[in-house]
Order: structure tokens, then C-alpha cells, then sequence
């Protein structure tokens, strides 16, 4: 599985200069990158790519991770690798270079934070879809990063549970930016075609809670393991998803009627609870031994109290795990301050500061040093996220050629299956398989590239 993470940026400079646009602002700190590797899409000595995407938004893609922990150590240090190179633009641009892990800017153009799952080439993506679209219609209530929805014509500024809810247009399609579905079927597996299928989910929100991050990814592997595995789930296909994804997200106790293909209507939390039951259900399936059931029996316990707290309306309960409570508790402080209006510019400058992503300035990491918000993982493995790619895929072997390539000057491409170096000689290998983390095919490159490497011009 692997997180792409798209951030918003800006900066401020002094009021007598010039006001920097966002194309500005990231070619300026996409410039380190660029001198170095001559492209401005590049894989990190992490196994993990970065690039500038579309609309002037820096992208970081994790390796290839196999267990819930370890995407988080390295979504996370994606985050502190592109604050490192908003520290070196502020430097040369003389300005304060912002970067916000967040889905939606000021204008209303939304940016993503995609989910990515290796799944069985022979599950029918139909067959998928049934169970997984309630799912990921009510999922945003228990992981939904929340945002200050402004006033339209027919609705006033209003808290809403989710970023992405009112941005997707689709259920399942292979598109991504024409309709934006909630799941895309582009058949792009980056392994062998003839075992693998890739579950792209781009609507969930980009999260700055740990917890938050962990129930999104957990609970939405739960769903997959037990799809896959033909455990019994129940049937709650539900009628119009899109328009009651934007319901739902309006309605933050869960109490949204949805209307089931099968007849009938269950609230959202009721979705929810049957889904949370069927996981907990399913934990006593897995085999013994699984490196992540410690995780996913959290995720399943933290599941349950969430849906309890909301079940109460006790939101205050789970303000330290879930970012949308987080940020309710935090935006309704400032609001009973400023009167009532959910309009109020102020709150949309607090909703925007907590998905700033520099340590010490940004909300939610405040929130994280006064002890308001809990973590999931420690520090010590997003450290060791930052420099060294995950140990137990095929990410590890993008990591250790790329570490060889790097120490000879060689001159190589990568991508996600593809190995190649450029000379003396072309050699290229292809691995197919993302839970291969070592090959005598891989030796066999880094040999090469050993022998070769006193060739090298100055």
C-alpha cells in the first residue's frame, strides 16, 4: 500500500515587495531538486517519489509498505521532507514559505491525498464496489479532516466533516481529475498485471492526526481483506452515494438516512457500527502470527469508541484522535469568541493553520506538544523513514540501487517496477512483485554499478 500526498503552498513577504504567486513559490523550492537531479520528478533515497504536480502542488508518493505503522513513518516523513525545502526557499526568497497538508484552497480548487492497495487481480472491481461505497461514503466519520464550509446560495458557511466530500462526482471511474469518483479503476497495478489490481481511493481526506491516518487506512484494509477473502459482509449498497456523501458530511452525529438498492434505510453510523461489527468479527479469522494485527486490533478498538462518541454526541471524547472533533473543539473556542458566525474570516485562517505542516507553527502540532492530540507512532521511526527506504517490499531494493547509483555518480532511472542503468553498458531489470525486498537480479545491478564506478568523468 502506499499515500500520495498533494500540499497546498504560499507564502507571505513583506507588504512593500511584490507578492509571490504559487508557481513562484514552488519552483523555488523544487530548485535544491532540480540542481541536483535535473528533473523536478525524482525518487528519494527513501523509495519514494516527488515531484511538482499539476496546479503548482508538491507531491510526495510513498515506497511500497506492508504494514499500517511503517506508511505512516513515511507519509510522515514525506512531510518533513518537503518542509526542509520550504526552510531553503525562505532562505532565498526572503519570504515565509507555508506548506498545508490540507484538500481544499481559499478559491475552492481541491488537491488530493490518494490511497493506493495491492489487490487480487481475480476480485471483480463490481463486486467491490457494492460494499465499499457505503463504506467510504460514511467513512469520513470517523476520519474526516473537518473544514469551515463557506456560504453558497443555498446554504450558509457551515462545519462540515469532511474536505473531499463535495469534491468527487463519480462513484467508480477510471477518470481522476474530469469527474473525480470516489474510487478509479485506471488499471495501473505498478506489478505484475496477471496477480495484481491497484485500489486508487482518492477521496479521502489528507490527515494531520495520527490516529486520524490510522483509522482512514485500517478500517479501508479491513474492508479489503475481508472483500477478498469472501467474508460475509452486510449488504447496504446504498442509492445515489454522491449525493448523500455530501449529506452526510453535514451532519456530524451520523444521523443521515440512506436509502439501501436492497429496500430500507439505516443512518450513516448505523453503516458504520455493521462495518465496525463485521472487523471485529473478522479479527478472529486472521492467521496468527500477522505482523499487523497489533495495528489493526487497534484500529478496530479505536473504530468502535468513535462511533460510540458519536453515537452520544460526547465529540469532546475523541478530540485527541479524530481531526474533524479536533478542530470542531478548537474552531468553536475562537467561535463563541466572535460571535456565533461560522462566516467569521478569523475561523477559516484557524481552520487553514492546523494543516500547517512546520513543527512549532502549525496548529495541529501544537496540539500534538501540549499533549491535546495523540500519536501513533514514535519519532524515531519517521527518522528512520526520512533516509532509508521500508525493509520489507520491493521499495527496499528501489532504495539500496538508488543508494549505489548515488555513491558512484552512476548515471540511472527508476520507477515504480523499473530498474535501469544508462552506462557503460544499458541494463535494465524489472521487478514485478512488491513483496520482493531482495533479488540475486538486484546483486546483480548494484555489482555493476560497483565495478563500473571508478569509470565515472570527473
Amino acid at each position: 500500500m502506499g499515500i500520495e500526498t498533494e500540499y497546498g503552498i504560499t507564502a507571505t513577504v513583506d507588504p512593500q515587495r511584490r507578492q509571490l504567486g504559487p508557481d513562484e513559490v514552488a519552483r523555488e523550492l523544487f530548485k535544491p531538486v532540480v540542481a541536483e537531479y535535473s528533473s523536478s520528478n525524482i525518487f528519494l533515497p527513501n523509495a519514494s517519489r516527488l515531484y511538482l504536480d499539476v496546479g503548482s502542488h508538491p507531491e510526495v508518493a510513498t515506497g511500497e509498505c506492508d504494514s499500517l505503522s511503517q506508511l505512516l513513518a513515511y507519509e510522515r516523513a514525506g512531510d518533513a521532507i518537503v518542509d526542509d525545502l520550504a526552510r531553503q526557499a525562505e532562505r532565498s526568497l526572503d519570504a515565509t514559505v507555508y506548506l498545508f497538508k490540507n484538500n481544499v484552497d481559499s478559491a475552492g480548487n481541491s488537491y488530493g491525498c490518494h490511497e493506493n492497495y495491492l489487490i487480487s487481480r481475480e476480485v471483480v472491481l463490481k463486486d467491490l464496489s457494492r460494499s465499499l461505497l457505503p463504506f467510504l461514503i460514511t467513512r469520513q466519520l470517523i476520519c474526516g479532516a473537518g473544514m469551515v464550509a463557506p456560504a453558497t446560495a443555498t446554504r450558509p458557511a457551515q462545519f462540515v466533516l469532511s474536505q473531499r466530500a463535495d469534491q468527487v462526482w463519480e462513484g467508480v471511474s477510471s477518470a481522476t481529475t474530469r469527474s473525480r469518483p470516489i474510487i478509479n479503476t485506471r488499471d495501473e497495478p505498478h506489478g505484475d498485471s496477471k496477480r495484481f489490481r491497484r485500489m486508487h481511493v482518492i477521496v479521502g481526506d489528507s490527515n494531520m492526526a495520527e490516529p486520524s491516518f490510522a483509522l482512514k487506512v485500517g478500517s479501508m484494509l479491513l474492508m479489503l481483506e475481508m472483500l477478498e477473502a469472501g467474508f460475509e459482509l452486510p449488504n447496504l449498497e446504498v442509492a445515489d452515494p454522491i449525493v448523500r456523501i455530501r449529506d452526510i458530511a453535514r451532519d456530524i452525529d451520523g444521523s443521515t438516512e440512506l436509502e439501501l438498492v436492497a429496500g430500507g434505510t439505516l443512518s450513516a453510523l448505523e453503516v458504520q457500527r455493521q462495518f465496525h461489527a463485521a472487523a471485529a468479527r473478522w479479527l478472529e479469522h486472521r492467521p496468527d502470527g500477522d505482523p499487523s494485527q497489533e495495528d489493526l486490533a487497534r484500529v478496530v478498538a479505536l473504530w468502535g469508541r468513535v462511533l460510540d462518541a458519536i453515537g452520544s454526541g460526547n465529540y469532546a471524547s475523541i478530540a485527541a484522535d479524530v481531526d474533524w472533533a479536533a478542530k470542531l473543539a478548537l474552531l468553536e473556542r475562537y467561535r463563541e469568541r466572535l460571535g456565533g458566525d461560522w462566516a467569521h474570516p478569523k475561523l477559516a485562517q484557524v481552520d487553514l493553520a492546523y494543516h500547517d505542516i512546520r513543527p512549532g507553527r502549525g496548529l495541529a502540532d501544537v496540539l500534538v506538544r501540549r499533549g491535546m492530540l495523540n500519536r501513533w507512532i514514535g519519532d524515531a521511526a519517521i527518522t528512520r523513514a526520512r533516509d532509508s527506504a521500508p525493509p520489507t517490499t520491493r521499495a527496499w531494493m528501489r532504495g539500496q540501487f538508488l543508494e549505489h547509483a548515488r555513491a558512484a555518480q552512476a548515471h540511472v532511472t527508476v520507477d515504480w517496477t523499473r530498474m535501469k542503468i544508462h552506462r557503460p553498458e544499458v541494463r535494465v531489470e524489472e521487478f514485478l512483485d512488491p513483496f520482493d525486498a531482495a533479488s540475486p537480479r538486484l546483486d546483480a545491478l548494484l555489482n555493476y554499478i560497483d565495478e563500473h564506478a571508478a569509470n565515472v568523468p570527473e
